[in-house]
């Protein structure tokens, strides 16, 4: 593959803030395309860690126009406060971008014709953008994913006119874009989730349906159907230019899942028990997405249900770590709120659950009918006793284990002491109380396993 020229920005100036796995990336790789970069974290190791040239210093102090702030997505801009740089940037004109935005100036300046997939939505987003890629470059498709997941969206390299770039989009980046324009897009699903960035799920809503922005009559627009809310969104979407086609994972649509078959209104696709790393109604729907986005993109059936069967999941979404005293242990990290939980608790008849962290708005309210499909749950993290009074009062026994080092063993106990076959880590909550993100949680849960079989 491909990488970009070296003058491609040159003569332009870039303020990059957060020096995080986004930012910097970002900045190494406009430096590399050209542009004059000035680099700055809030945090003292940060700024200490760059040993590159790039200027490091406040924008605010650095003097001159700068064409663009890319700012990390985890800074606020406008809600619940914005960064003190952002309200400068905004002061003085200066446009706040992301950098799947500047991904995508860079791929068209370079004359590449290279297609964009943008993939949105409160859960599923990862799996999504992942199988699409999967499948794409099974195919013998040039595709990339990058974004939100996994590499930043500007340390992608350059794709080919016959290329596809596959972007998990947050609600974050979405909010920062400016021309462009994703050829496919798919939100899938939108439940509670940042409303402490968007002020409440009318905006959030709108910052997650920007994916179909600028989309024109010969795009595709993907629209789950399984929540109100994004029923909603998909009649607002009929009325736009893109051709629409609707998925679902337990009710027909364009592309739906059925009795455990994947389908479309022509008959059956593939058997989702022929799928083992996607598992549940949730995947199904994500499978459905795939499909139609991967026809968009001019794959054949037999290719996608080959890259369907073949796909070898995402750590920390329903991973299955170790298998201890025929006790199956199940890493689902990702699952930062009640309704990514959900989705996993319903694939098992009874199990012992690993819940808590820094809990969303909600809770665990939404999870009660699945309760009794919890034989014992151990609770961790800041919210612990916000989750304790919730499954008390629904006659859930748990135990507040307070960390995840004490969770694990006491889980491996419940689970031969009520003959449960499952342990799943599926917090329903956000990490940052104890971790440095949902993948630190998983990965140290994986550990933690891993050591009981070496005990074994």
């Amino acid at each position: 593959m491909k990488t970009f020229a070296p003058d491609l920005f040159a003569g332009q100036r870039f303020a990059v803030v957060g020096l995080g796995k986004n930012g910097l990336p970002a900045a190494l790789a406009l430096t590399a395309m050209g542009a004059e970069v000035v680099a700055w974290d809030d945090k003292e190791a940060a700024r200490a860690a760059m040993t590159t040239k790039i200027t490091v210093c406040d924008p605010r102090e650095a003097g001159g126009r700068f064409d663009a702030v890319v700012l990390s997505p985890g800074i606020p801009h406008i809600l619940p406060k914005p960064h003190p740089i952002a309200v400068w940037a905004r002061a003085n004109d200066i446009p706040i971008l992301s950098d799947a935005e500047l991904l995508f100036q860079a791929v068209r300046r370079s004359g590449s014709k290279a297609r964009f997939a943008g993939i949105t939505g409160t859960n599923g987003k990862s799996t999504t953008t992942a199988l699409l890629e999967h499948v794409l470059t099974g195919a013998g498709v040039p595709a990339v994913a990058g974004a939100n997941l996994g590499p930043a969206a500007l340390s992608l390299p350059l794709l080919p006119d016959d290329g596809v770039y596959v972007l998990e989009m947050s609600s974050y980046m979405l909010e920062r874009l400016a021309t462009v324009r994703f050829d496919a897009a798919a939100m899938l699903n939108l439940s509670v989730d940042h409303l402490d960035r968007h002020g409440d799920m009318d905006g959030y809503a709108v910052a997650k349906r920007a994916v179909f922005d600028r989309q024109l009559a010969a795009d595709f627009a993907v629209i789950g159907i399984d929540d109100p809310r994004s029923r909603d969104m998909a009649g607002w979407l009929r009325t736009r230019l893109a051709r629409v086609a609707t998925i679902s994972g337990i009710a027909p649509a364009d592309v739906w899942a059925e009795d455990g078959m994947l389908r479309d209104s022509g008959g059956p696709i593939l058997p989702m028990a022929e799928c083992p790393t996607l598992p549940g109604s949730h995947n199904a729907q994500n499978a459905a997405a795939v499909t139609a986005m991967a026809r968009f993109l001019g794959l054949g059936d037999d290719a996608i249900r080959q890259g369907l069967r073949t796909y070898p999941g995402l750590p920390h979404r329903q991973q299955m770590v170790g298998r201890v005293g025929g006790v199956s242990y199940i890493n689902d990290s990702k699952a930062t709120n009640a309704d990514a939980a959900q989705r996993a608790l319903v694939c098992y008849d009874r199990l012992i659950w690993i819940a808590g962290g820094m809990a969303k708005e909600d809770g665990i309210d939404p999870l009660v009918p699945l309760f009794p499909r919890i034989a014992h749950a151990m609770l961790i993290g800041r919210d612990t006793p916000t989750l304790a009074a919730t499954l008390r009062a629904h006659g859930v026994p748990y135990t507040e284990a307070g960390t995840l080092e004490a969770a694990v063993p006491l889980a491996a106990a419940a689970a031969r002491a009520e003959n449960a076959p499952v342990v799943l880590l599926s917090p329903a909550c956000a990490s940052w109380d104890q971790f440095t993100g949902y993948d630190q949680r998983g990965d140290r849960f994986a550990e933690l396993v891993r050591a009981m079989e070496g005990k074994r």
